[in-house]
């Protein structure tokens, strides 16, 4: 009889335990629908305005474009919609997947609400105002006014190191004109943070982009200690070919202006291999439409839909965006025939066949990549090809003589391309977070400290300006450049594992996975399809049947 009351009593206990889940379950996709029907037409307005503004530069098509931001902005600062999303996370009764997932990623963008409303309004204009003025900044050496394209090919043409002095402190006049802007946006972010009870605006992007900060630090010092050495031995030969080339005395004349690059993010050309003259007499366009296409990735309708030359007030960077997470994805570029511009478009229309794949059956919050360094990891996968000899060949048609010929020279420039761009990220993410944590502090200083220290750069004598001001992504893009170093190691684990298991080959050195549609229908099924459904190491795992490392990077550019 006991066992017969002990029977009931269970059935009841889980008659309402089931009827609690079904309520909670009734409740969230109530949420979700009505949010969707608010989110979904906003998302692509306000994407739509931020496109025309990039591409006009005008002062209203910006001003649309903030209206907009703050309208998306005070969607999520419904302090009532947090209510119930905590509640029903509380509640721990949601057992589907599925709708787990979509709550999560729920429930963070709206932890936001907790944060005053007038104060996110305010980073919104004052963000709007910084990027309008960085649209529009143009350097000006001698009565000229140049491009950030002019700026680039004076560094790396020029042997006047005098005028690349000019031109490079020309060029860093737009850090005046944004530092206090930028100082007093740093520290409104360091107060919402606050309120939502970070200790500042990193910990809180990090952790809100489900990442953990401790572990983002402990992956950047195994980094560090991971390419300190091979770095120093290859700027050491940077500085050797540079006292040559600008026929200096010594190691010591050398200043940041000879290094061929605004930042030294990009490795200069020190090795006797031209890449551009591959692509000087090709159209970008077709290289690109063309290999995407032989990998069964097509993007021709993208293609029509973009904007990819220079024209006045435009912006004169690179980004890849989807307006409507159905399909209309589109890119900026700015486009010169080089191997700088072909690696770009490469890079950026991997952004854009990730978007352009994702299930749209999925819930429309959960139709965006992983993570942000998974696209990342993508795009570089493919922007690396614009160096790869036998991409080269395969796509431009160059023989296999040439091939040979300039085998040993490009993967040691595509090495020191990866040490450079690992090093100059070090200083990105450490200035950053260091910047968050005290924004009171000489951020100049700091800056060439961090400069000095992972670049192995010397500081110009006497200099005291906000040259850290002078980098975009400060500003517009906080707290993101860490994924790009995150983003090469996926791109080398993605790599290997397409290499070995897809096309089934032990050759690493010579693949450019042209006309393979297998690549393409493993990334479509086991990257693209499945969006954010998975938590970003779990899909990573599913994947390449390994959680994110960094050995396969160290394997093909360290070791």
């Amino acid at each position: 009889m006991k066992n017969f009351y002990f029977f009931v009593i269970s059935l009841l206990l889980l008659a309402g335990c089931n009827s609690k889940q079904e309520k909670m379950k009734n409740e969230l996709t109530d949420f979700i629908h009505k949010h969707d029907s608010v989110l979904i037409p906003l998302y692509k307005e306000t994407a739509l305005a931020s496109w025309n503004a990039a591409i006009s530069g005008k002062k209203e098509d910006f001003k649309i474009s903030e209206d907009l931001n703050l309208k998306m902005m005070a969607l999520y600062a419904n302090k009532a919609s947090l209510k119930k999303l905590e509640e029903i996370k509380v509640s721990g009764m949601i057992t589907d997947s599925l709708l787990n997932r979509e709550l999560d990623v729920l429930y963070r963008s709206f932890l936001m609400a907790k944060a005053d409303t007038a104060k996110l309004n305010a980073m919104v204009r004052m963000g709007t105002v910084i990027e309008q003025k960085y649209g529009n900044f143009r350097t000006e050496v001698r009565g000229k006014m140049l491009s950030d394209n002019d700026v680039e090919d004076i560094l790396k043409t020029s042997k006047d190191v005098g005028y690349q002095k000019e031109v490079w402190e020309a060029q860093k006049k737009i850090g005046p004109v944004v530092a206090d802007d930028i100082r007093k946006l740093v520290k409104l972010r360091n107060e919402v943070a606050k309120d939502l009870g970070f200790r500042n605006y990193h910990e809180m992007s990090l952790t809100l982009s489900d990442q953990d900060p401790h572990d983002v630090s402990k992956l950047f010092n195994e980094l560090d200690s991971l390419t300190k050495t091979a770095f120093a031995q290859v700027k050491g030969d940077i500085d050797t070919y540079f006292v040559s080339y600008y026929s200096l005395k010594s190691r010591d004349e050398l200043m940041p202006w000879n290094y061929q690059d605004r930042f030294f993010q990009e490795a200069p050309k020190i090795y006797d291999v031209d890449l551009d003259k591959y692509y000087k007499d090709k159209n970008l366009e077709t290289l690109t439409t063309g290999f995407y296409e032989g990998i069964g990735l097509p993007i021709g309708d993208m293609i029509k839909k973009s904007d990819l030359y220079e024209k006045p007030g435009k912006n004169q960077h690179a980004f890849c965006t989807d307006l409507d997470n159905e399909g209309d994805v589109r890119v900026l570029c700015n486009i010169k025939p080089n191997a700088k511009w072909m690696n770009t478009m490469l890079h950026e229309f991997g952004h854009a066949v990730y978007d352009k794949n994702i299930d749209t059956g999925l819930p429309f919050v959960l139709r965006d990549p992983a993570h942000t360094f998974t696209t990342e990891a993508i795009a570089m996968m493919f922007g690396r090809f614009s160096k790869n000899p036998q991409w080269i060949k395969d796509m431009t048609g160059i023989t296999e003589a040439e091939k040979q010929k300039i085998a040993e020279n490009s993967f040691k420039s595509m090495r020191l391309e990866q040490l450079v761009f690992s090093r100059w990220a070090q200083v990105m993410y450490r200035f950053e977070k260091g910047m968050y944590e005290n924004p009171e502090q000489d951020l100049n200083k700091f800056w060439w400290d961090l400069v000095e220290k992972y670049q192995l750069l010397k500081r110009p004598a006497g200099r005291n300006e906000p040259d850290w001001a002078t980098k975009i992504h400060i500003a517009t893009y906080p707290c993101y450049y860490h994924n790009y170093l995150l983003g090469e190691l996926l791109a080398s684990q993605l790599y290997y594992h397409i290499v070995g298991t897809v096309i089934k080959s032990d050759d690493y050195k010579f693949q450019s996975f042209a006309g393979n549609k297998a690549v393409g229908a493993f990334l479509k099924e086991k990257i693209f399809m499945p969006g954010s459904r998975w938590y970003w190491n779990e899909m990573i795992e599913k994947a390449t049947g390994e959680k994110l490392t960094a050995k396969y990077y160290a394997k093909q550019f360290v070791h």
